[in-house]
């Protein structure tokens, strides 16, 4: 089972004011475990950056001016996420700029019912508890030292973690492992060499002795002979 975890930092509220993604970040789960695999890139907004949305991220328009437009990271961002269920925190206002991100760039948008949305997961499991990113971090004791600003990959990743503890993945894959050890261990068992008895010296019989010198006679030349005495 792939997930991917996304999330992403804006130049404001609502793409159809004329706001764009300024940073894409995504953090790949197979199996409720962390692989390892991201991706990550900040993007050319092509307009202003409003002083309250640069004090949530600190992106400034001056960083942004020289990194890549949406359009030509759009391939290699859908390459990445393929088919797989999308994990967003709030998932509506992500799912609302990219998809309005590729529309622009031609492409179809994602289906909104790839997306689960884990701050409803957080309402239901937790009701009346809040339900913001920094609040479930500190539920489950998450380091939030790094996130003195918000930034796509790091709180995809912080994400990932706070996902992983709601859906019990970090214990799953401990009993995974434990479970795949003793099944290494069973198997291992299996051809282990007996050494608790003691061996049985059997003597061959005077037939079998005579059948065999008979055997050595017939042989001209025994390589022994070479290098006895």
């Amino acid at each position: 089972m792939r997930e991917i975890v996304l999330d992403t930092e804006t130049t404001g509220l609502d793409p159809h004011s004329g706001h764009r993604v300024v940073e894409i970040g995504c953090v790949e789960l197979r199996n409720h475990v962390r692989t390892g695999n991201v991706f990550h890139t900040y993007l050319n907004p092509e307009r202003d950056m409003p002083p309250e949305a640069e004090r949530i991220h600190g992106l400034s328009i001056q960083f942004l001016s020289d990194k890549p437009l949406f359009k030509s990271v759009a391939a290699s961002f859908l390459e990445f996420i393929e088919d797989s269920t999308l994990i967003i925190h709030n998932a509506q206002f992500d799912m609302k700029f990219i998809n309005a991100e590729l529309e622009w760039a031609g492409h179809s948008p994602l289906a909104p019912e790839r997306a689960t949305d884990t701050v409803l997961m957080a309402r239901r499991k937790y009701p009346g508890q809040p339900a913001g990113l920094d609040a479930l971090c500190r539920r489950f004791n998450i380091d939030l030292t790094a996130r003195e600003k918000h930034g796509a990959l790091l709180d995809a990743e912080l994400l990932a973690d706070v996902y992983l503890e709601m859906m019990g993945g970090r214990q799953q894959a401990l009993i995974l492992a434990s479970k795949r050890q003793a099944e290494a261990d069973q198997q291992a068992a299996a051809f282990e060499i007996d050494t608790s008895r003691n061996g049985r010296i059997i003597h061959a019989s005077e037939e079998e002795r005579a059948a065999h010198e008979k055997l050595i006679q017939k042989i001209s030349e025994p390589i022994w002979k070479k290098f006895a005495g």
